[in-house]
């Protein structure tokens, strides 16, 4: 792959809060970039040299965007195969269209995981009624998860017994994945670049904790030890390899009370639980995305900072219409906001976020106590 230099224009499929940030650091380079997406408001449309606004599907507008570009990537997974494809065979595209197919199917996904040797929670797969027959044999507690579109804890069902799944699957009214629940110590995530050459470059490993299914709190370093973290690390540039990827990916592992790594997911692309490297490492992920894919040399990944880092989603806009304190919450020492210039807050939709530097974890994480109380969060 020849080395693609600032001054050329890049594209991205998406245009939300990674899209956002990605045109931020994309154009802070020199780059201009190219921005699909249907929304006529999208945060990243408006950050861009220019917003095609139109669906992902639509063959005119992926022609424009292959025309302008000198390579395209895409700011989430679940863009239809059959437009990634037909990009893919115009344009460059990082990551490649078989990475991101991996990752929109569940069922695809861990089975491609443990064919690398690398465990996950027990899992069967229901696509009918008549695999409800493996119930019966099934440990519980479990999660009942659909295969495609599932994300932020929609789509998913806890289950305790085979009539509780079978409840959930009717309603789901799709193909899903029933996981177990596993003796839960920590959950962690990998956020690497890898590029065109194949070579992987680390973020510190973020520990992550989630509430309803989302994101609520990162912070890093990780209460792992080195052993732990060059296991996490070798898990995840295997998943890397294995796919020839080339940007930025994450991947989610949990790690049991037993002390077993296991794989979660993986997400092709910059990751919520990433947004800490905007202000607390050299390089953030989406200058490594960047970086990634135009073949440019990888940027510092050193942490300066320890951090922590919680997510503000719409529940915490008042009702009245108002603001939240954000003078109050600017005010807490180590304070960096980030909002991603979304109109409209909802209640489980993902606003912004903050991150709280300090001279230790433990520090930052009081800050964000602080911040969380400003905000009114619990």
């Amino acid at each position: 792959m020849a080395i693609i230099p600032p001054g050329s224009t890049i594209g991205m499929l998406g245009g939300g809060q990674l899209g956002r940030m990605f045109v931020i650091a994309a154009r802070t380079m020199g780059f201009e970039v190219v921005v699909l997406d249907p929304d006529a408001h999208s945060p990243g449309g408006a950050m861009a040299t220019r917003h095609i606004q139109a669906e992902f599907t639509n063959r005119q507008a992926l022609d424009e965007i292959a025309g302008e570009c000198a390579v395209v990537s895409a700011e989430f997974e679940n863009i239809p195969a059959d437009a990634l494809e037909y990009l893919e065979q115009r344009v460059p595209l990082n990551p490649s269209s078989r990475a991101l197919a991996t990752a929109q199917n569940r069922i695809v996904e861990k089975r491609f995981i443990r064919s690398l040797g690398l465990a996950t929670p027990g899992f069967i797969v229901l696509e009918s009624a008549q695999d409800l027959a493996q119930l019966d044999e099934f440990e519980f507690p479990a999660i009942l998860k659909t295969a495609t579109l599932g994300y932020d804890g929609k789509g998913q069902a806890l289950c305790h017994n085979p009539q509780d799944v079978e409840r959930a699957f009717e309603r789901l009214g799709t193909a899903c994945v029933l996981e177990r629940l596993i003796d839960l110590e920590l959950e962690v995530s990998a956020v690497l670049g890898r590029n065109a050459s194949g070579q992987c470059f680390f973020f510190p490993i973020a520990q992550n904790s989630h509430q309803h299914g989302i994101l609520d709190v990162c912070q890093v370093p990780a209460a792992i030890d080195p052993a732990m973290q060059q296991q996490v690390q070798s898990a995840a540039r295997k998943i890397a390899d294995g796919l020839d990827y080339c940007g930025v990916m994450a991947v989610e592992f949990f790690i049991s009370r037993q002390g077993d790594l296991l794989v979660n997911e993986m997400a092709p692309r910059p990751h919520n639980s990433g947004h800490f490297t905007l202000d607390a490492c050299r390089t953030s992920q989406f200058d490594l995305q960047v970086q990634m894919i135009c073949d440019l040399p990888a940027g510092d990944l050193t942490l300066h900072s320890p951090v922590a880092m919680l997510n503000i989603l719409g529940d915490v806009w008042p009702e009245d219409g108002g603001q939240p304190d954000w003078s109050a919450l600017l005010g807490v020492e180590g304070a960096r906001l980030h909002l991603y210039g979304k109109k409209h807050p909802r209640s489980g939709r993902k606003m912004g976020h903050v991150c709280f530097t300090g001279a230790s974890v433990e520090q930052a994480v009081l800050r964000l106590a602080r911040g969380r109380a400003v905000l009114g969060t619990k």
